[in-house]
């Protein structure tokens, strides 16, 4: 395995990890306010609000030294009073906990969309490319029409035309299936290329002659053949259905506060004051920023890998 695929795999292995382990690496509740610590820094310390514009804190005296830092970090010895390793928000919550919440969620959502895209898709390309005739015809059309769009304004469009705020349940379904309608032509098309310049191959056409049925060509011969490009697409959709999560948010028409995700986190990082007094509500962009990377990096060794 290359460095650079075991840097991919180091990275999305790690955020799934700890959006798993969430409630175990959690600091606080993720419901818990604290408005006396209201955008406070990251800090293992007890801080106290000395100046509220911009916000001013000085640290509390009880202090216990971290035996594992060497003492160099603080953290209060009243248990009401949270660790902010990633400071607050301008509620007082958590950003440690509610990125780590917000990663149950986000990477969730992405990972349902894409169990659906990648089926989906995949099915319908070895259908199209395995079958030709008509189905392939009527089935790329299809799939030219989504594609000739942006797939962020699909998912617009798609999300804008449902219920507005139907229950959390309903709602992270209808958003699955929103990102699966956005993204399964992207992996028909890729699979439906493959499949059909395998279907040409002198290996298949041998099987087909021997008696071969449909089924066992498409096991042994199309299926192997698209399977790193099925993964190559899930890899390069993953970091795109996060982001369409987090627009989806953003505008009012995914999650809603107070349930916690990378997209409804980084509404108050827009606000002006954000870079200059409050630079840690960006983390939410940050995890994605990672995300993207570790995808890219997988995916741009798995296209090696398939092209070979």
């Amino acid at each position: 395995m290359s460095a650079a695929r075991r840097a991919g795999t180091a990275i999305l292995g790690l955020l799934v990890l700890a959006a798993v382990a969430a409630p175990w690496l959690a600091t606080s509740d993720v419901s818990s306010q604290h408005p006396d610590l209201a955008l406070a820094p990251p800090s293992l310390a007890r801080r106290a609000l000395v100046e509220r514009l911009p916000p001013t804190y000085r640290t509390l005296d009880d202090r216990l030294p971290l035996a594992w830092f060497d003492g160099t970090l603080v953290r209060s010895t009243d248990p009401a009073e949270p660790l902010l390793p990633l400071g607050s928000d301008s509620l007082g919550r958590d950003q440690w906990t509610r990125l780590l919440h917000g990663a149950r969620l986000s990477l969730g959502l992405a990972l349902a969309g894409l169990v659906g895209a990648v089926g989906l898709g995949a099915l319908l390309g070895l259908v199209a490319g395995g079958h030709g005739g008509w189905p392939d015809t009527i089935l790329m059309r299809v799939a030219d029409l989504f594609i000739a769009w942006p797939v962020l304004y699909v998912v617009l469009v798609l999300r804008a035309v449902l219920p507005l705020a139907p229950p959390f349940t309903l709602l992270f379904t209808l958003m699955a299936l929103v990102l699966t309608l956005a993204g399964w032509p992207i992996v028909a098309r890729a699979v439906r290329a493959v499949t059909a310049v395998e279907r040409t191959r002198e290996s298949v056409l041998a099987a087909e002659a021997a008696g071969a049925t449909p089924t066992w060509i498409l096991r042994r011969h199309l299926l192997p053949a698209a399977l790193p490009v099925v993964a190559t697409q899930a890899l390069l959709l993953l970091p795109a259905f996060i982001l369409a999560e987090a627009t989806l948010s953003f505008v009012g028409l995914g999650f809603a506060d107070p349930r916690p995700s990378w997209g409804t986190m980084l509404i108050e990082a827009a606000q002006p004051f954000a870079l200059r007094h409050a630079p840690w509500l960006l983390a939410p962009a940050g995890a994605i920023a990672l995300v993207t990377l570790g995808a890219t990096l997988l995916a741009g060794r798995a296209g090696d890998d398939g092209a070979r």
